[in-house]
C-alpha cells in the first residue's frame, strides 16, 4: 500500500499471488463471478443470475456480462505474465449481447487467442445451462510491470 493518489485515495500495489482473488473488491463480489479454474491460457467460472442483476425491464444488465468478460480474461492474462512480475490490463473490451436471460447459472469460459510479449487477446463466451451462447466478448490486454499498475 503506501502513498496516496492525486485524489487522496490510498495507492494499491497489485498482488500477483493467486490467493489475491479471494480479496476481490466489492464490485466483483457483488457481480458474483466465481472462478472454477484458472490457468495461463484458460479461465472457467460461473455466475448465478438473479433479480439483483436486472435492468428496470427485468433482464440481466449487459454490464454484468461485460464485467465477467473483462474479469475472466484479465485474470487469465495476468496469470500468464505473473512470473515476469507483470499484470495484464484491458485496452479494448468488445462484448456482443446475443440473447437475454433473467435467472439461473451461466458459465463463463475465457480462452487465450494470442499471448505476445507486450499484448494478449482473449475470447470469452458466456453460455446458459443449455449451452446456448448468451454473450461473447474479446478483450485485448497490455502486459505491464506490476509496479506501474
Amino acid at each position: 500500500m503506501g502513498a496516496e493518489t492525486s485524489t487522496g485515495a490510498p495507492r494499491v500495489t497489485p498482488r500477483l499471488d493467486a490467493a489475491s482473488l479471494d480479496d476481490a473488491g466489492a464490485f466483483l463480489r457483488v457481480a458474483g463471478l466465481v472462478f472454477d479454474e484458472i490457468t495461463a491460457t484458460r479461465v472457467a467460472g460461473h455466475l448465478i443470475l438473479s433479480p439483483e442483476h436486472h435492468t428496470p425491464w427485468g433482464i440481466v444488465h449487459g454490464g454484468v456480462y461485460t464485467t465477467a468478460i473483462e474479469s475472466a480474461a484479465s485474470v487469465g492474462a495476468s496469470t500468464a505474465v505473473r512470473d515476469q512480475g507483470q499484470v495484464a490490463v484491458g485496452l479494448t473490451n468488445t462484448t456482443h449481447f446475443l440473447r437475454s436471460a433473467t435467472a439461473g447459472r451461466v458459465n463463463v469460459e475465457a480462452t487465450a487467442l494470442h499471448q505476445g510479449r507486450t499484448q494478449q487477446l482473449w475470447r470469452v463466451d458466456i453460455t446458459d445451462e443449455s449451452g446456448r451462447r448468451i454473450a461473447r466478448g474479446e478483450l485485448r490486454l497490455q502486459n505491464i510491470d506490476a509496479a506501474l499498475a
